[in-house]
């Protein structure tokens, strides 16, 4: 054994925890697992969009063309220039705001200040009106004030117990909106991730389940029968994750024998380890 990396996980149905590990009450930030929350404006504003720009809104995308297509798409929509996109660039991708894994949520809130009539000059701001209602969305879902901070994009992030995130997941399709988000996501697992996004693998090996994956090893979701899900790698390395999905969905009755375990190569690409549950 070289390397151990701790993971707390929580299940949660009918305001019950089914599946634990770790500390429920481990406080973290939600990062890009917030995104089908901070899509929850977007659907309410503006519900004549199509599933897909709800899912890009909701995504954090691989920059693959069919992702890029729907930012387009929604920016088009808003209406917005990729210049008014304030998430920056992205290292590794090719240049350009709309590149960003983040240019998607974006476009929804530029697109939901348009509707408002709100500036789109400091969007990502917290004390924008757009921030201050997100703020209150989060609060509403999770029913708890969440900490706030500033995520890697730029706008507000939430921090809050890995139990309440897993409560507001299972919460979401009663949520004004959420039940939109959850068909949009669940319509487009691809554009939500991508390649071999966890999110994008675990939603389509279960239909009718959603998943959006966070920064620093965070993954929530929830199932058709309402239950709720967060996993967190407390060292924040995000190759832990599909073994602990597996772990706790087997505690779920659902058998995830693609995750069970993360292939370690050489540099000839050969397999000499694997990542797995002790």
């Amino acid at each position: 054994m070289e390397s151990v990396h701790r993971v707390h996980a929580v299940a949660i149905r009918d305001g019950r925890v089914v599946a634990l590990a770790g500390d429920a009450g481990l406080v973290t930030f939600l990062r890009s697992s917030a995104k089908p929350l901070q899509a929850l404006p977007l659907v309410r504003i503006r519900p004549e969009f199509d599933d897909r720009l709800i899912a890009i809104a909701s995504a954090s995308h691989c920059a693959e063309p069919e992702q890029i297509e729907a930012v387009r798409e929604l920016l088009a929509a808003a209406p917005a220039a990729e210049g008014d996109l304030a998430c920056g660039e992205q290292e590794g991708r090719p240049p350009g705001q709309i590149h960003h894994n983040c240019s998607g949520k974006h476009a929804g809130m530029l697109a939901v200040c348009r509707s408002r009539g709100w500036e789109t000059d400091g969007y990502c701001l917290a004390d924008h009106p757009l921030q201050e209602e997100l703020v209150s969305v989060v609060s509403d879902a999770a029913e708890v004030q969440p900490a706030t901070g500033t995520d890697g994009c730029g706008v507000v992030a939430f921090a809050l117990p890995l139990e309440r995130m897993a409560s507001t997941f299972a919460r979401l399709g009663e949520l004004d909106g959420g039940a939109r988000v959850i068909a949009a996501m669940r319509a487009h697992p691809r554009l939500v991730g991508g390649g071999d996004a966890l999110d994008t693998l675990l939603m389509e090996a279960l239909p009718g389940w959603i998943a959006k994956r966070g920064a620093e090893g965070l993954l929530c979701g929830a199932g058709p029968d309402a239950t709720g899900f967060a996993l967190k790698v407390e060292d924040g390395n995000m190759r832990a994750l599909p073994p602990a999905v597996a772990a706790v969905f087997a505690r779920l009755g659902h058998d995830l024998p693609e995750f069970e375990s993360v292939p370690v190569e050489d540099g000839r690409g050969e397999v000499v380890g694997e990542v797995s549950c002790l």
